[in-house]
């Protein structure tokens, strides 16, 4: 009876968990002495019904040093923690529970949460501007695999099956590696993330790999990265060894599909920087006509760093016949004025900044049979607006305009100053309304401080 209840779970993309391994079986024993061993025990009995997690879950509960009497305390109040009623409870409250905890745990970690966490608003405008419904998606540097979970959110949303996306990935950092593994799993999602963690500069798990789309926030300005000189993806210029951004960037080409489109996260000097040799890679890329799109983001959104970041989107298939054709052009946003600060030092895109960053894309593009999903509704679709430039906040450039820009990409230079409303009313005549009201609150300032005066003198105050 239990195995065809765990194939029906299975068959739905649920995480099965065994009797054995529950919470209310390890809350029922949580003051025993034994409970470190049969926590170990219930970590067992997960990856022998989920082979692919073998030797990726924690089994140290046990050891003598733990405080079991603590340790069962600990169950009893994360037992008190309510998950919401059985009848609007999400199928994915697992997976949400445990995004929530990467979410703090990066926040407590400042600096090195950055190493595998991306904010979840960020990795939210790189998938509602690519819109992977189907087909392979790949991160060569996933973290703890936020964007393949994003990226499945989103054809599920859409309509779409859960397994109409193959996702592969690799991360160099083993602990990461198992945080990602765990992600997934409890997702019912199917991943290659390679037999191991692995450097994807030194060993490339998925070399022959060609990608529909690549999602990725490598590490930013990276200077401890290896470099062979004679590796076949630097087609476009040699990466510096104090820098590995362009070496990312060139490893993503590389990776995609004829028809494939690349969106991922870089440090804003990626954008302009001259520097060994980076302008001339940056250059022949945007003279390949790859870059898409560029977008500007707001400070404060990463706890592993505070500076503003950019987003990059690259196509091969500007010509695809399946929307407007954009050759020879790049849409410039600049959403460094959008967000909502959340708490002294960190700031999220709200729904309606993500919706307009990336209905202007879409919208440029000329995709999506000119409809975008409402999120009211499954079944209703909005109009996408006709695209046209907005003074301070996005423009379309052909590549002649980037070149007499020195090839920077900075979203700023193009987009212009926000355009003020124009009154209409004459500058001479305005200027001379100002200072006749200025003049008139200066004369009811002194009034003011006369009739103050005489009080103070009325109650003994003040000069005679």
């Amino acid at each position: 009876m239990q195995s065809h209840r765990q194939d029906e779970y299975r068959a739905d993309n649920v995480f099965w968990v065994p009797t054995e391994a529950r919470w209310q079986t390890l809350q029922d024993h949580a003051k025993q002495p034994t409970i470190g061993k049969l926590i170990d025990e219930a970590m067992v009995a997960i990856e022998r019904d989920y082979p692919r997690l073998k030797g990726i879950l924690p089994k140290d509960f046990g050891r003598p040093a733990l405080d079991k009497h603590r340790l069962g305390e600990l169950i009893d109040v994360i037992g008190t923690i309510g998950l919401g009623d059985a009848e609007n409870r999400s199928k994915d409250i697992l997976g949400r529970v445990y995004e929530y905890f990467h979410t703090q745990f990066a926040s407590a970690e400042g600096k090195n949460g950055g190493q595998f966490y991306t904010p979840r608003c960020v990795v939210r405008v790189l998938v509602e501007m690519l819109a992977p419904y189907k087909g392979r998606v790949y991160d060569p540097c996933c973290g703890s695999a936020g964007m393949f979970v994003q990226s499945e959110k989103f054809v599920e949303e859409h309509g779409g099956r859960i397994g109409d996306i193959a996702v592969y990935g690799q991360e160099s950092n083993s602990t990461t590696r198992r945080l990602a593994m765990m992600n997934l799993a409890i997702r019912g999602i199917e991943g290659d993330l390679g037999p191991e963690h692995a450097d994807t500069f030194r060993r490339d798990l998925h070399k022959d790999l060609k990608a529909d789309y690549v999602l990725a926030n490598p590490p930013f300005n990276d200077s401890d990265w290896h470099r062979s000189d004679e590796d076949m993806r630097w087609k476009y210029g040699l990466p510096p060894k104090g820098n590995a951004n362009f070496a990312w960037v060139q490893h993503f080409i590389h990776h995609l599909s004829p028809s494939g489109f690349a969106g991922f996260v870089l440090a804003n000097g990626s954008m302009s920087s001259n520097q060994s040799g980076e302008g001339e890679i940056r250059k022949a890329i945007i003279d390949a006509d790859l870059v898409d799109c560029m977008v500007a983001l707001p400070g404060q959104l990463f706890y592993s760093t505070q500076i503003p970041v950019c987003l990059w989107f690259l196509t091969r298939s500007k010509t695809d016949g399946k929307r407007r054709h954009r050759k020879g052009e790049t849409l410039f946003i600049d959403a460094h004025k959008l967000g909502t600060l959340i708490d002294r030092v960190h700031r999220e895109l709200t729904d309606a900044d993500i919706a307009r960053i990336a209905d202007t894309y879409h919208s440029w593009r000329g995709d999506r049979s000119g409809t975008r999903e409402s999120s009211d509704s499954e079944d209703s679709r909005l109009p996408l607006q006709k695209y046209a430039d907005i003074a301070g906040f996005c423009k379309s450039a052909k590549t002649a305009e980037i070149a007499e820009h020195g090839y920077v990409l900075t979203p700023g230079r193009y987009v212009g100053a926000e355009e003020v409303e124009d009154d209409a009313e004459p500058f001479a005549e305005k200027m001379q309304r100002l200072v006749s009201e200025l003049n008139s609150q200066f004369a009811e300032s002194a009034k003011l401080e006369a009739a103050i005066g005489n009080n103070l003198k009325g109650l003994g105050f003040g000069s005679g």
